[in-house]
């Protein structure tokens, strides 16, 4: 009987935290959505080392902690003579990030046109427009299925639920990430012998789902970096095609 109230008022506790936390994450979506995603206007912002162009309905990656963390991440990395793809790209942070780690070609890509102009824009304004080209697609539907990139980058939307138009793309990733779903597929397809997948998401994520979808592609996981940011837990997976 005691055994069965525990059970009872741990189940409880859980639903209830969950609850508190969807409430938490709506909130802060319409806020974000509203107030940094439609923002209007153009801005100029120095951040993780470049300066870069911000316009409205592009993902500012200075009020989100994972942007600098993974350019963080990224500039660890010895990119020397390597082929790169930033899916989901945005102002094109990381797509910087890689071509500053020693990236001889980058690709930048983004759903969102506005976001593939600021990433080409960006590029140029730090001088890395001989080795970053920027292509507006949906995820890599848009890129020649065969093997060609050492490294491929992915900073998704982490949130489930259908984006509300272009702009929420940068931070709902559809129903049960319907969205992103293809993502891992086509990544297998374009990741060249020896290549590696990085990919950042949060613990806000539905990360048993995402997992689900990564392993149905046939690509295993290990987790490379993590950061604890306040109520939650930014991290970066390593994905690599099961040997």
């Amino acid at each position: 009987m005691r055994n069965d109230l525990l059970s009872s008022t741990t189940s409880l506790r859980r639903r209830l935290q969950q609850s508190a936390n969807s409430q938490i994450q709506r909130i802060v979506h319409f806020l974000g959505y509203y107030a940094l995603l439609k923002r209007p206007g153009a801005r100029v912002i120095r951040f993780a080392g470049f300066d870069l162009i911000i316009r409205p309905t592009v993902y500012d990656p200075r009020y989100y902690r994972a942007p600098e963390y993974f350019a963080e991440f990224i500039g660890g990395l010895d990119l020397s003579g390597k082929t790169v793809a930033d899916v989901c790209t945005g102002s094109g942070i990381q797509a910087l990030a890689a071509a500053r780690a020693g990236a001889t070609n980058v690709l930048a890509i983004d759903v969102n046109p506005n976001a593939s102009v600021t990433a080409a824009d960006n590029a140029r304004m730090n001088g890395f427009e001989d080795r970053v080209f920027v292509v507006t697609s949906n995820l890599l539907s848009a890129i020649a299925p065969r093997p060609q990139f050492d490294v491929i980058l992915a900073n998704p939307p982490f949130c489930d639920g259908r984006a509300w138009d272009i702009a929420d793309r940068a931070w709902r990733a559809g129903r049960r990430y319907r969205d992103i779903a293809p993502l891992f597929n086509q990544a297998l397809e374009r990741l060249a012998p020896n290549g590696v997948m990085y990919l950042i998401m949060s613990s806000h994520s539905n990360l048993d789902l995402v997992s689900g979808l990564i392993r149905q592609a046939g690509l295993a996981v290990q987790i490379v970096g993590q950061r604890r940011v306040l109520f939650e837990t930014i991290i970066i997976f390593a994905l690599r095609p099961v040997s």
